[in-house]
């Protein structure tokens, strides 16, 4: 069963949950986890400093709301409209990422680009 998390930028809170899969796992080992982070686009993403390759779960075109793992910054990576990358309003990450979960109301992200920190927890 999808494990529940609650992600806090600025004044938004958020619900979401991870996934099953073994990458998820890892990283809901580390919870909480709290980072300055970047935007590139409409995608907030932040070291968590986890080693992992891709798995079968990966995919550079996801929906909004995707919470991804990108192994190649050992990042976490929340999109929530498009990115550079996209050619549409579906985000793209930069390179494949790991679907490791997904928030809802991601779009409610747009209003704390300008926030210093985010913050995952259990729910």
């Amino acid at each position: 069963m999808a494990q529940e998390i609650k992600i806090s930028v600025g004044d938004v809170e958020l619900k979401g949950n991870l996934k099953e899969n073994k990458c998820a796992k890892r990283i809901l080992k580390m919870m909480p986890i709290e980072s300055d982070f970047n935007t590139w686009g409409d995608e907030f993403y932040f070291s968590i400093g986890l080693e992992m390759g891709l798995d079968e779960t990966a995919k550079r075109e996801v929906e909004v709301g995707t919470i991804g793992y990108w192994p190649s910054d050992e990042a976490l990576a929340i999109f929530f409209g498009p990115t550079p990358a996209s050619t549409r309003e579906r985000p793209v990450a930069a390179s494949d990422v790991n679907i490791v979960g997904e928030v809802k109301e991601a779009e409610k992200l747009k209003d704390v680009k300008d926030a210093e920190k985010i913050r995952i927890e259990l729910a």
